[in-house]
């Protein structure tokens, strides 16, 4: 039996799936989320080759992290000026920016190549229920 690749010119086609973050382990949602991207859910899945779906993400401020991470996951920022590091934790970004929490669990567990730029362009976050992508009438995602 051969193994069949995906080609690099074929044009697979791109499917839109939403997944509502209320309430859902940070973890557990960026690991679904970066499977769908890349398209390891397909038959068709191969590695160097984008086959993944679109991803819309709503309710990014409701999102849950496990223990005490709310107050002890820090993220660090450096300018490239010595002393120039910052710290700041999560709930920082949950008051200002959430929608930052998910693209960087997710940014995290995309594959390390040229790719993981491409597939990050195909997600989309927003806080609150609200997304102006109702034409592609997305197809909700489970997340257990």
């Amino acid at each position: 039996m051969k193994t069949t690749l995906a080609k690099v010119g074929v044009e697979t086609d791109r499917n839109w799936r939403i997944v509502d973050a209320s309430d859902k382990i940070l973890g557990r949602l960026a690991v679904k989320v970066a499977n769908v991207l890349r398209g390891r859910d397909k038959p068709i899945f191969t590695p160097h080759i984008d086959a993944g779906d679109y991803v819309i993400v709503i309710n990014a401020e409701k999102v849950k992290l496990s223990g005490k991470k709310e107050e002890q996951k820090q993220y660090m920022f450096y300018s490239g000026y010595m002393g120039g590091e910052k710290y700041r934790n999560v709930a920082d970004f949950r008051a200002k920016r959430p929608e930052f929490l998910i693209m960087n669990a997710v940014k995290g567990m995309l594959p390390k190549n040229k790719l993981s730029s491409q597939f990050l362009k195909k997600l989309r976050i927003y806080v609150g229920p609200e997304h102006p992508h109702e034409a592609q009438s997305p197809q909700p995602l489970e997340i257990s």
